[in-house]
């Protein structure tokens, strides 16, 4: 076991160069070790091929995960079916790794709310107010308390959210009484342009979580053998009736905050080189390989695997009907307001007016 409160110098298993502390690994198989790097090099291939359609005007504005998917393979990997996930705008690793359909995200990210279909998921909306997740997961996890169920809630964020005030009221209700909630912060050192040392005074962010009564702990990020550890450990005692704990996942944002971002106005590309030295995938496969679980040949065909799965998904997601515009101004509120009538009578108008220009030519 972990001495989880009083860790707060980072722990760590797998170093940058693949090399692992065998009397810290956790009991893994050689096939649940190869399932960890398939889903990493999926939201890899996930993420590079979202910035390629934002950039060709297919989809909005997205956040990347590069660099993160350790973080979140590693977490959510450990949580049983009926437990719920809830996800800040970064957890697409966590989210395909729940089997939430990849065209689905894609339609949501090029601005479609269908995209957010979450029936039999267990995982929640995205949320794109920073820190608001927190308190519903603290919800459903008091409710899971409540019913004598043994689920599990898991909450995402970043560094950022912990200068929210929600992020303190999830913090404090989720210690008084002992909700089965883990807290995921990956920080990944910038909050947009703010760096992490201006945004908190404490040695660490999982500190935090002493001054509400319950467990924090410092983890690698970067090292997905760590972040399973630790989660895996979090989740039984929660499912035991042990209450809540704060995992700090010590990483980095290899890109920009969004597409929107450009973060060479703020950050020094130096920094940047010096964490590619650390990127979680590479960590893996230079363990997999050294370990025989991974060859170029292998390496070669689970990135084609991939890549060719993530192709199909585009494909699904383009063919996707849009939705009637007018079902914006249906449900917004339980009733329309007397702007919004003269909105959609305007929309109706300039819809007809199209179509008579387009009989005409």
């Amino acid at each position: 076991m972990i001495d989880i409160q009083k860790n707060f110098s980072m722990f760590q298993i797998l170093d940058e160069n693949g090399n692992a502390n065998e009397k810290l690994m956790p009991q893994l198989r050689p096939e649940e070790i190869r399932k960890m790097y398939e889903l990493m090099i999926l939201t890899r291939v996930f993420d590079e091929t979202a910035l390629k359609l934002q950039r060709e005007g297919r989809i909005l504005t997205y956040a990347s995960c590069r660099g993160q998917e350790a973080s979140q393979i590693g977490s959510a990997i450990v949580l049983n079916k009926d437990d719920w996930l809830f996800p800040s705008f970064r957890e697409h690793g966590a989210q395909l790794l729940r089997g939430f359909p990849p065209e689905l995200l894609y339609l949501y990210w090029g601005g479609d709310e269908r995209g957010m279909n979450i029936q039999n998921n267990e995982s929640f909306t995205v949320s794109i107010p920073v820190g608001t997740q927190l308190l519903h997961a603290v919800g459903a996890a008091w409710a899971f308390k409540l019913r004598n169920e043994k689920k599990v809630s898991m909450v995402y964020f970043g560094d950022g959210a912990t200068s929210e005030g929600d992020f303190h009221e999830a913090m404090n209700f989720a210690g008084v009484f002992k909700v089965p909630c883990i807290f995921v912060c990956q920080n990944n050192q910038w909050a947009i342009s703010v760096p992490r040392k201006r945004q908190t005074a404490s040695e660490t962010l999982a500190q935090k979580a002493v001054a509400y009564g319950f467990d924090g702990i410092k983890v690698d990020g970067n090292d997905i053998f760590a972040v399973f550890k630790v989660a895996k450990e979090a989740i039984e005692k929660a499912r035991a009736g042990g209450g809540p704990t704060f995992i700090e996942c010590y990483t980095y944002r290899m890109s920009d905050h969004t597409t929107a971002d450009d973060a060479s106005k703020y950050r020094d590309a130096r920094e940047v080189e010096e964490w590619k030295k650390k990127d979680p995938v590479e960590r893996l496969e230079k363990y997999m390989m050294r370990k025989k679980m991974l060859d170029e040949k292998l390496k070669q065909k689970i990135l084609d695997e991939a890549t060719k799965k993530i192709e199909e998904t585009v494909k699904r997601a383009e063919a996707i009907a849009p939705q009637d515009p007018t079902e914006m101004f249906h449900y917004t509120f339980a009733e329309m307001l007397w702007n919004q009538k003269e909105q959609l009578d305007e929309l109706h108008l300039l819809s007809r007016k199209k179509v008579e220009v387009a009989v005409h030519e």
